[in-house]
């Protein structure tokens, strides 16, 4: 799940509806707004977050700091003009990333992985290994499996790029569904995740000859990669 910050309404929701079309859930709030939910989010929402994108509002370049202090998530800021002295003030405030609009959102989701990967490499923390056989590209791509391409619909694919970047953690229903349908869908069963789940297990079971991902009823999935 994406947050699009901007005091512009044509903004956030011209975002919005681009990720939607890519299947991907994001929510556009004001600056205001966005201060509001920062101190008020549980953690559990936090973990949900999978990219932070900042518009153009006052004071924009404190954001990131505060941002940090609750979330790992990359922050991307979206710069109207082309501005060096911008440009560096921002990436001194600490946001991952600034780019220049107009910009698809799949470059934003590019730009978001990227991020992820040199924090995670940091860290020792890679989602995926040299020798997995699956390959998750977290761009719109689909997934590839010895090189072949695996084509998922689109919620599927979410719920295994985000099960492949908790590699080795325990997600609940609820943390699976906040990440793929947003943390204020209500028109959605959480339930839902099981079929998907489900479905996807069964095509990748078919295609490697193994499950990679482990099941324990009523405490969640885990994402173990290749067989050893």
């Amino acid at each position: 799940m994406y947050i699009v910050v901007d005091d512009r309404q044509i903004v956030t929701s011209g975002y919005v509806a681009s990720f939607k079309r890519e299947g991907v859930s994001s929510i556009g709030l004001y600056s205001s707004e966005f201060s509001d939910w920062l101190e008020t989010a549980s953690d559990a929402d936090m973990e949900a977050i999978q990219g932070f994108v900042l518009g153009t509002f006052e004071q924009r370049a404190s954001y990131a700091e505060n941002i940090r202090r609750h979330s790992k998530a990359p922050i991307i800021a979206l710069s109207d003009v082309r501005s060096l002295e911008e440009t560096l003030e921002l990436f001194t405030a600490k946001f991952d990333d600034v780019v220049r609009k107009p910009v698809h959102v799949r470059e934003i989701l590019a730009r978001t992985e990227a991020v992820w990967r040199r924090v995670n490499a940091g860290l020792g923390k890679s989602g995926q290994n040299d020798n997995d056989r699956l390959k998750v590209f977290f761009d719109g791509r689909d997934p590839e499996i010895d090189g072949v391409p695996l084509a998922l619909p689109r919620r599927e694919r979410h719920i295994l790029e985000y099960l492949v970047r908790k590699k080795g953690h325990r997600l609940t229903k609820k943390q699976i569904f906040d990440a793929v349908y947003g943390l204020y869908s209500d028109d959605v069963e959480d339930s839902v995740v099981e079929g998907h789940i489900s479905k996807l297990r069964k095509k990748l079971r078919q295609r490697l000859g193994y499950d990679p991902i482990d099941a324990k009823r009523y405490i969640g999935y885990s994402y173990t990669g290749a067989v050893s």
